[in-house]
């Protein structure tokens, strides 16, 4: 059985070479979904940030503004303009709790519910477009998020 062969450590220009970037391949992947999601979503009337607040209603109609923040970890600088657009597009209402004033719930109106069914096909177009199949899409949804949480609970020290 041959030896493994050893490699020496790599050099700052290797470190820096924006092909070895994993920030940037996140960026640019990022970048090339939003403009593969955009004739998807124009028929339904929908920027790729309103669209991700409207998944967030379809799996809980009537939570909290703070609640779709967390969901989406947007702050409500961010998010109010996105929810009031949404309301001005008659798909959904923005009610104060009667239990607690400050509180402000986000409700789905007819409209809002109604176009979930023609959002069904969204996502399997993307699955299409990445060549992906659910299982695929699953596992890297999966890894992602696994960076994620190791990112916010390790974040990377100055060296």
């Amino acid at each position: 059985m041959p030896m493994p062969r050893r490699t020496s450590p790599p050099t700052a220009d290797q470190w820096l070479a924006l092909d070895h970037q994993l920030c940037f391949a996140l960026y640019s992947a990022s970048l090339a979904m939003t403009k593969a999601y955009k004739p998807l979503l124009a028929p339904l009337g929908l920027t790729y940030p309103q669209y991700l607040v409207m998944l967030v209603l379809w799996e809980a109609d009537g939570i909290t503004v703070s609640q779709v923040g967390e969901r989406l970890t947007l702050d409500s600088g961010t998010l109010t303009p996105l929810l009031k657009r949404l309301e001005a597009l008659g798909l959904l209402q923005r009610l104060r709790d009667a239990a607690d004033e400050r509180r402000v719930l986000l409700q789905l109106t007819p409209a809002g519910r109604a176009l979930k069914q023609r959002a069904v096909a969204v996502p399997q177009a993307m699955a299409c477009a990445a060549a992906c199949d659910l299982q695929d899409l699953g596992g890297l949804v999966q890894r992602l998020a696994a960076l994620r949480r190791q990112l916010e609970s390790s974040p990377p020290r100055a060296a």
